[in-house]
């Protein structure tokens, strides 16, 4: 154990493993949801709709960017050290100056109301629990506001479709830091939806029926746009005005500036694939990126995003010159195809600060609602912390490329 090492730190694995194991050996009760991702795949679509199913396991196309997403981790192989002594972890980390106790968030998935009728309030109370920052989605079924109560203490960041009607994406910055939260997290990839062939099939968009869209009908700009200031008394005419405004793809990285001047919180942009956007968004003033393909959902045959993510970080290191002490540190976060502790493990080794969960807790969702959302959270942590371990590491400091090889040497 490093001297540096908190005492206090949470152990994970060791206490998730004795609970289970007594619970399961001495009480006869086994876990109530499936632990592996694949079981709880198969469980969500026993008792999910086919159209709350289609919506969140689904992606673009043939799906094939999802599949690489989870094929791409098998490209790296762990190299587990010995003799480490590793009875104590810390898996702390640190973004924007807040300390966080593992380098896990909880990505922002939207219309959650379609999955549990608790929706993001039963997601922030999991999170809550485990102190994990939970990212809030624009297209929540609760307001930010109901779901900041919810998180009370425990840290929340604010994740922003930037709106092709600016009065809507400044009142929504505005919102989300009166609320308390502390970073914007700017999703790049999804000016317009990707052509998901499930939800096609299905001729399924929740966003139709007016679900997720309660943080527009309630914000005083998109209001604004009515004709009358109720949104439900002409709801066809208001999800229409949603339709019209929810993106912009006429976006360039100069408008990049008009958001960082209304909000003094970090701005992350998540979306991020391409090296050469990753020095162009740092020349621009981001805060922070999310090397990301949206878990698949936009573009069929993209890279897997762990494949762009060593370029990215390099980039990064090359924009803010790392030799430079005073150079302020732009943190790269990652998601898409996360399932493992072995896959948070890998995608820090490979330079990422923090890793965004996404799929695994919807479906824990809509299988369990917040007891769903805890138990994949707190499996998931433990497995990040026995993996940190039995690699031969005493603290998430220590997991670096040193730790991985490729599966082709």
């Amino acid at each position: 154990m490093t001297d540096d090492t908190p005492q206090d730190a949470p152990q994970y694995g060791p206490n998730r493993q004795e609970e289970v194991y007594r619970s399961g050996m001495l009480e006869g009760e086994p876990p109530e949801y499936p632990v592996s991702y694949e079981a709880l795949l198969e469980r969500a679509r026993r008792e999910l709709s086919d159209e709350a199913f289609a919506y969140v396991a689904g992606g673009a196309g043939s799906e094939s960017t999802v599949e690489a997403n989870s094929r791409a981790f098998d490209d790296w192989r762990i190299v587990p050290r010995m003799m480490r002594d590793v009875s104590t972890r810390d898996l702390s980390i640190e973004l924007f100056g807040e300390e966080y106790p593992a380098p896990v968030m909880l990505a922002p998935v939207g219309v959650q109301g379609i999955l549990h009728g608790d929706a993001e309030l039963a997601v922030a109370r999991a999170a809550s629990e485990f102190d994990v920052p939970m990212i809030c989605s624009s297209v929540a079924s609760y307001t930010f506001e109901e779901i900041a109560d919810e998180l009370g203490e425990s840290p929340g960041w604010f994740q922003l479709y930037w709106s092709s009607d600016r009065n809507v994406a400044a009142s929504f910055l505005e919102r989300a830091e009166d609320a308390g939260y502390e970073a914007v997290v700017v999703t790049l990839d999804t000016p317009k939806m990707g052509w998901r062939e499930r939800d096609i099939e299905l001729g399924y968009l929740p966003f139709l029926q007016g679900q997720g869209l309660k943080n527009y009908f309630e914000d005083p700009a998109f209001c604004d746009r009515l004709e009358g200031d109720d949104p439900w008394a002409d709801p066809e005419a208001s999800i229409e005005s949603w339709n019209d405004c929810f993106g912009d793809a006429s976006l360039t990285w100069d408008d990049l500036e008009w958001l960082t001047e209304r909000t003094d919180l970090p701005i992350v942009v998540k979306g991020v694939l391409h090296p050469d956007d990753a020095r162009t968004a740092i020349d621009h003033g981001v805060d922070g990126l999310v090397v990301s393909n949206h878990g698949g959902r936009q573009v069929d045959g993209a890279i897997p995003a762990l494949e762009a993510l060593p370029d990215v970080v390099e980039a990064v290191e090359d924009a803010t010159d790392a030799d430079d002490e005073d150079a302020e540190d732009v943190p790269v976060l990652f998601d898409s195809g996360v399932r493992r502790g072995s896959d948070v493990f890998r995608a820090v080794a490979l330079g990422a600060d923090a890793v965004l969960l996404g799929r695994p807790y919807a479906l824990g969702l809509g299988i369990g609602g917040e007891d769903g959302v805890r138990a994949v959270l707190g499996n998931l942590l433990a497995d990040v912390d026995l993996t940190v371990g039995l690699s031969g590491c005493a603290s998430i400091d220590e997991v670096d490329r040193s730790k991985v090889r490729r599966a082709d040497r």
